[in-house]
């Protein structure tokens, strides 16, 4: 058998060269912000082939969703080389088997690398990993570094987080805090000013071609996130980025503190399977305080009753999407009918359900933008949430290249969904009537006649039924 040397036949870049060699000195923690095409998913595939020959366990290469995944990385070709990425990073000879459907190499000491999404982070079998490399991770569901940190940890595992920049999102906080964490993380943000591997001049060209796809405005901010690596510009097609930005910068996103003089109302996305997503907000006088929010996968309707008592709120109303009144269940699909079973649970459980008004959901989308700015989110207790509102965004369509009138349906939607039923019910049935001006006052009392003033013919009609009245 010929001698393999890893990494097979390649060297780290210059400017990829710091990361390397952090991995080398033994860090288990990275996050590198770098410009598309910059050689992220190259450096992790070389150093997950090198692990796996030093130590036998179970290695992943998560990207958002399990589909992009044969695309980006399994199938993807070197155009330089002409062949697969995961052929140069993983020579045959190291092999023991290559399941092609499955994305899935074991190799002749035992260990194994395979291709993940995060939107089933949770459903990958085999034994628990000691190296996940997180792709595009701004891009990605947050709550899977959640489930897996705690198991990388036991395992003395590392954890390479890879990403251009999407907003002010999971993403940059994680690259705040690794800032402050020299000691144990490694980070590093580069554009293609530091590293000179892309011309400014094909860049521009970029540019242009991004303006003819997405108009100016939001060319421009793809050109931003991709290559200059800006997490200012605007999220390509976000619903909400524009109001939430808003309430930044007027300091809406702050402390809200619970008024135990005033109940606390529940929006529910009664989602998908078992997500499931809770906003927690109180009205008051010209707006709605949005002071808590919760949600999780993998549990039955009782865990998030329970999460509610916990809480120990003086609560209010729970609601839920208009559909979930259904009582013939023959008819409906297997979502609806988990939706009725659940209202079932929680009446059982002694909530007291109530119903948003029907609409459609560009309607409940367009309701979410009259209803963000009259609120005011907690900070810390909404930002898991906050950050799902940044990144729901339209589905763009690559064939026509444009985006569709459809949302997206990512990691971000059921809280999303959930704070769409918040918009509803604010608006449609909680909302106070407004109270009338002194000025209206005194001009409805003005217009008030006394018994006496009335003539025969206007109190004739007065007693008549409203719908014969002229």
């Amino acid at each position: 058998m010929a001698e393999i040397i890893l990494p097979n036949n390649w060297e780290p870049r210059d400017y990829q060269r710091p990361v390397w060699n952090a991995l080398e000195a033994g860090k288990k923690r990275a996050i590198c912000v770098w410009h598309r095409r910059a050689g992220k998913d190259d450096v992790c595939l070389h150093w997950a082939a090198i692990s796996a020959m030093e130590r036998p366990a179970t290695y992943w290469h998560m990207l958002p969703e399990y589909a992009q995944g044969r695309k980006a990385i399994w199938a993807a070709v070197n155009p330089h080389t002409g062949k697969r990425r995961i052929d140069e990073a993983f020579p045959k000879e190291l092999r023991a088997s290559t399941n092609e459907q499955e994305m899935f190499i074991r190799f002749k000491n035992g260990a194994t690398w395979q291709v993940v999404g995060s939107d089933r982070y949770d459903s990958a079998v085999g034994s628990p990993p000691a190296g996940v490399t997180f792709s595009e991770w701004a891009l990605a569901n947050p709550a899977a570094y959640a489930y897996l940190a705690p198991i990388l940890l036991e395992n003395d595992g590392w954890a390479l987080f890879i990403t251009t920049s999407r907003g002010r999102n999971h993403a940059k906080s994680m690259l705040d805090m690794a800032r402050l964490e020299p000691e144990t993380w490694f980070s590093q943000v580069l554009s293609i000013e530091d590293t000179k591997a892309i011309s400014k001049a094909a860049v521009e060209q970029q540019r242009k071609e991004y303006h003819g796809i997405y108009g100016e405005e939001d060319g421009d901010a793809l050109i931003e996130q991709e290559y200059f690596c800006s997490f200012d510009a605007a999220v390509l097609g976000s619903y909400y980025g524009k109001e939430l930005a808003k309430a930044d910068l007027e300091g809406r996103i702050c402390q809200v503190d619970y008024d135990p003089e005033r109940p606390v109302h529940v929006s529910w996305d009664l989602g998908v399977a078992d997500d499931m997503s809770l906003w927690f907000f109180q009205i008051v006088p010209g707006g709605v305080n949005v002071i808590d929010h919760y949600s999780a996968h993998g549990y039955t309707i009782g865990h998030y009753v329970d999460i509610k008592e916990q809480k120990g709120y003086i609560y209010g109303d729970d609601w839920v999407p208009h559909d979930a009144k259904a009582r013939d269940l023959s008819d409906l699909g297997d979502e609806r009918k988990l939706a009725r079973q659940r209202i079932t649970v929680m009446i059982e459980r002694g909530l007291k359900p109530k119903l948003v008004p029907l609409h459609r959901v560009p309607d409940g989308i367009n309701a979410v933008r009259v209803t963000l700015p009259k609120c005011r989110f907690d900070r810390e207790k909404t930002a898991k949430g906050l950050l799902s509102l940044r990144e729901y965004r339209k589905e763009y369509d690559e064939k026509k290249r444009v985006f569709k009138t459809t949302p997206l349906h990512n990691w971000a939607s059921h809280d999303a969904d959930s704070f769409r039923i918040l918009a509803m019910a604010w608006r449609g049935e909680i909302a106070p009537p407004a109270q009338p001006t002194p000025a209206e006052l005194e001009a409805a009392k003005k217009s008030v006649k006394a018994i006496g003033n009335y003539t025969i013919d206007e109190l004739w009609k007065l007693n008549r039924p409203r719908r014969e009245r002229v």
